[in-house]
């Protein structure tokens, strides 16, 4: 065990290529096995279109809640291995099409600014394809540092372009 106390993480996941439902719903399920982590929540996956270059598939995103003692950048580079077991490549375009993204959105209160890690995640309160599925698992009270409170940060974005998957 980690010598870290337990902190509340959430992550984006995203997938547009190879199966893209299927790659996702691994992916949650992936998570539960990071070493000294817990999954505790999943929210509803959400079609969503694409953010950057417009000439690929739409998404799959949803966001998951965890209990952690490992620290953010050992966090970070769990994920990433995930990523790599799911062919990710991380050369091309920006934005561009991907089979599996995990973004480490937000670290317990902890605002993270390393060259590899940017916590709250650079364009979390922006994206409605990260703060529906959000607030599905999380309090709207949650507070997003230096953003403000998850349910005023989701009455400013459109929930054009995001359709939950039943």
């Amino acid at each position: 065990m980690s010598e870290f106390e337990r902190v509340t993480a959430y992550v984006g996941l995203g997938s547009n290529l190879e199966e893209p439902l299927s790659q996702v719903k691994e992916a949650e399920t992936e998570l539960a096995y990071l070493p000294d982590t817990d999954l505790t929540a999943v929210s509803s996956l959400y079609w969503t279109r694409p953010v950057g270059p417009a000439d690929q598939p739409d998404f799959i995103n949803a966001v998951a809640k965890i209990s952690t003692q490992l620290p953010a950048e050992k966090l970070l580079d769990e994920l990433q291995l995930l990523e790599q077991r799911h062919g990710r490549i991380r050369e091309g375009v920006r934005w561009g099409p991907r089979t599996l993204d995990l973004d480490l959105l937000l670290y317990g209160d902890m605002t993270i600014d390393s060259p590899r890690l940017k916590v709250p995640h650079p364009y979390l309160s922006g994206r409605a394809f990260v703060l529906y599925p959000l607030s599905e698992i999380a309090a709207d009270d949650l507070m997003i540092p230096g953003a403000g409170m998850l349910g005023d940060l989701l009455k400013e974005v459109s929930d054009d372009g995001i359709e939950r998957i039943d």
